[in-house]
């Protein structure tokens, strides 16, 4: 049971920067990352769409007896996520949400921006989220483009950052409120200048080992990575992992 390994399912590489930040803190792990490029960005789905794709891979990932399941996608998350743990109750699934709670705790006069796919804004979930941790200063930037962009490694994202953020200069706080979009904070620091970064990769690194140690489920012995993707998605996660 303690061999078993833990699951991750994304919409590309956006899940790799928590995968880092947990295999860092759990070296001894078997690790399975699914990297669903194939259908990103998962931002412009509908909720039975996403539904059925999300569905779809976890399926796939039973295959390999995961103890449990990291949907490292904030879209797949708030849409998605509660229905899927009514149907699979016996695997544990830690999801990600936008960081609105550390906002809530510990920036709540700070001017805030929260950058989020169109799913993930409209989503009952993130609606819950923000009545839960209201603040007077944050405010929702719709980026629906970007997650492609990044996932596709677009030459203009910068541009496009550009046109999205420049109403915002003078920012303190961005929320990244999708996986992919820790890969451009320069870009985003190039833009709004320095900014404080938040989001849930180290509240969600925090939720795999309480769920582990809870269960007695920590391995032991040496750990392993498999990555299910395009060869190309492969190597490109293989260099995002050992990138420092």
């Amino acid at each position: 049971m303690k061999e078993r390994p833990i699951a991750f399912l994304d919409s590309g590489i956006g899940g790799v920067s928590i995968l880092k930040v947990v295999k860092h803190y759990l070296p001894n792990e078997n690790y399975i990352y699914l990297a669903d490029a194939k259908n990103n960005p998962y931002g412009t789905k509908t909720k039975e769409e996403l539904f059925q794709i999300v569905d779809h891979h976890v399926q796939d990932l039973l295959t390999y007896h995961p103890k449990l399941i990291v949907v490292a996608c904030n879209t797949a998350t708030t849409m998605v996520l509660g229905k899927i743990r009514e149907k699979y109750k016996n695997i544990p699934f830690i999801g990600t949400e936008p960081a609105l709670k550390v906002i809530h705790d510990h920036y709540p006069d700070s001017k805030t921006i929260v950058l989020a796919t169109k799913g993930t804004e409209y989503s009952e979930r993130f609606q819950e989220l923000c009545n839960l941790y209201q603040t007077k200063n944050t405010q929702v930037v719709e980026v629906d483009e970007l997650a492609a962009m990044i996932e596709q490694d677009s030459p203009k994202i910068e541009e496009y950052l550009k046109e999205k953020l420049a109403p915002f200069k003078g920012t303190e706080v961005v929320v990244l409120g999708c996986t992919h979009f820790a890969f451009v904070e320069k870009e985003i620091k190039n833009v709004l200048g320095d900014v404080t970064f938040v989001d849930g990769r180290i509240g969600i690194t925090k939720r795999v080992i309480r769920t582990l140690q809870m269960g007695h489920l920590e391995n032991d012995k040496e750990g392993s990575l498999k990555i299910i993707a395009e060869p190309n998605e492969q190597e490109r996660i293989h260099k995002l992992l050992e990138d420092a």
